[in-house]
């Protein structure tokens, strides 16, 4: 048996490219090769996942107005790739929806020169509607794709995100109702992904960006069918496997090209809310001290089952 792994971000815990590389170590200590193939899907990390180099380090201003230090990255073929989650990151420490602005990716955007553009869209703070993106950006610098972690429509980002970014019901209904309100977006609201990140796919398809399915998007250009096709399991996961898993995340679209090339899959979690079907499902811990541990003894069950 080789084994495929192929985890996403433990989100604030573990990287892709690191939480891959404890769970080929369990493999290789169970005597099973493993081939590393970290993944995302336009959620932190996306740009280290697709080999994107930091080209040039630019200050602006996170969600709250606070400086902050974000990266341009570059891909082999020069396309500029910015990270909304390196800007305007979800962060426990502060969770507060009804301010929290996109006003720093726009700043970013704005810094880029290139011919082509790679948006990554997930991890936000935001349900603002990209309002203080395009407070700080008229339009955008290059023909721009979008890799959008969510494939829904505007009225999805408050209605089913907001919660996760500390909303209460009542102020859900209140983001919901302000999204509603921005008749500039109603054109791009039903486009699949314009609910990405608080509505900042809508945003960007206003500006003249294409909205792709970034879970998709990232596992064609890393050839992951291909790769698939050479496995004996695929191992995939994030921190949280819950409702949102199925809705464009990486685990979510890996297991789908698992089951449609018939290899086994398992999917882990540090907390395991929701079952997806066709998947072998182990929850971890939870603890984020032992997530490393973890996937290095996962790994090494693993290696010695058929």
């Amino acid at each position: 048996m080789s084994a495929l792994a192929s985890p996403a971000s433990l989100k604030g815990v573990l990287s892709a490219r690191e939480a891959a590389a404890f769970l080929a170590e369990g493999f290789r200590r169970g005597g099973t090769e493993a081939v590393e193939l970290p993944i995302a899907d336009g959620g932190e990390g996306t740009g280290e996942v697709l080999g994107a180099r930091a080209r040039e380090r630019v200050h602006v201003t996170d969600a709250f107005g606070r400086e902050r230090v974000a990266p341009i990255r570059a891909l082999a073929d020069g396309t500029a790739v910015v990270e909304a989650a390196e800007v305007i990151p979800l962060d426990p420490q502060r969770l507060d929806p009804l301010t929290a602005s996109s006003r720093g990716l726009g700043e970013l955007i704005a810094r880029v020169e290139a011919e082509r553009l790679l948006v990554c869209l997930g991890g936000t703070a935001t349900v603002d509607g990209g309002e203080g993106l395009r407070e700080a950006l008229d339009e955008l610098p290059a023909p721009t794709t979008v890799l959008c972690d969510a494939i829904v429509p505007l009225r999805d980002a408050a209605r089913r995100f907001a919660a996760q970014k500390g909303a209460t019901p009542e102020q859900a209904e209140l983001l919901e109702r302000r999204l509603a309100s921005m008749t500039e977006l109603a054109p791009y609201a039903e486009l699949p992904g314009a609910g990405a990140a608080g509505g900042l796919g809508a945003a960007l398809a206003s500006l003249g960006a294409e909205l792709v399915p970034g879970a998709q998007e990232v596992l064609e250009r890393l050839r992951f069918r291909e790769r698939v096709r050479k496995a004996g399991v695929v191992v995939t996961g994030e921190g949280a496997v819950d409702g949102t898993t199925a809705t464009g995340k990486a685990p979510g679209e890996a297991l789908r090209v698992c089951l449609d090339q018939g290899v086994r899959c398992v999917v882990f979690g540090g907390r395991v809310e929701v079952q997806l079907s066709g998947a072998e499902m182990i929850a971890l811990s939870g603890d984020p001290a032992r997530a490393a541990d973890d996937l290095v003894e996962l790994g090494e069950r693993l290696s010695g089952q058929p």
